[in-house]
């Protein structure tokens, strides 16, 4: 079975990570959705992850989810990170959500809301999801300090507004689509 879950879906900044997790080996104790987690258990749990499951990522820039918008761009992401898992078109896909994504050529995708809470293997991929994009935006933090990347991980927060309406918009890292961003940024979104 394989789990897939995304993070990012409503940032205002940064990329879209859609995480497809094959499990090799017994599942760690205590998974469950990654928003329910402390970072540092986020981070435990991902190191044991590592050791018992096979891992695919589906990165999308924010230039890309401009360009598709977010539907056709988490079906990018699903696609990127089936693909990199070599996902084989008869395994069992369970997909974080109300809506499927998968292409048709996978036959046994299904989708179900709250799965990362619920399927530990969909738990897994949230959990993966997380850490590995707050990791971006820690690192996207260093090269633009002013923004405050590291804590709000380009979600829309107050901070983050105060930011961009000091500093602007930053170019293929801002989602000019998002209208808020779009306002600030004197385009129409």
């Amino acid at each position: 079975m394989i789990g897939v879950d995304e993070v990012g879906r409503g940032a205002w900044a940064g990329p879209l990570l859609v995480v497809a997790v094959r499990q090799i080996g017994k599942l760690p104790d205590g998974l469950t959705d990654s928003k329910l987690l402390s970072k540092a258990q986020r981070e435990r749990l991902q190191a044991k992850l590592l050791k018992c499951c096979d891992v695919g990522e589906g990165w999308v820039s924010a230039e890309e989810i401009d360009l598709l918008k977010l539907s056709q761009a988490l079906r990018l992401g699903i696609s990127r990170a089936l693909k990199a898992l070599n996902a084989l078109p008869v395994e069992e896909i369970i997909l974080d959500g109300s809506a499927n994504y998968v292409d048709d050529k996978y036959v046994n995708a299904s989708c179900q809301v709250k799965a990362d809470r619920l399927v530990p293997i969909v738990s897994a991929a949230s959990i993966h999801a997380k850490v590995a994009r707050d990791k971006f935006m820690s690192n996207l933090a260093k090269h633009y300090p002013s923004y405050g990347f590291e804590t709000h991980v380009g979600y829309g927060t107050k901070a983050h507004t105060e930011a961009l309406a000091q500093n602007g918009v930053v170019s293929g890292v801002h989602r000019l689509s998002f209208k808020p961003v779009g306002i600030l940024a004197g385009v129409a979104a």
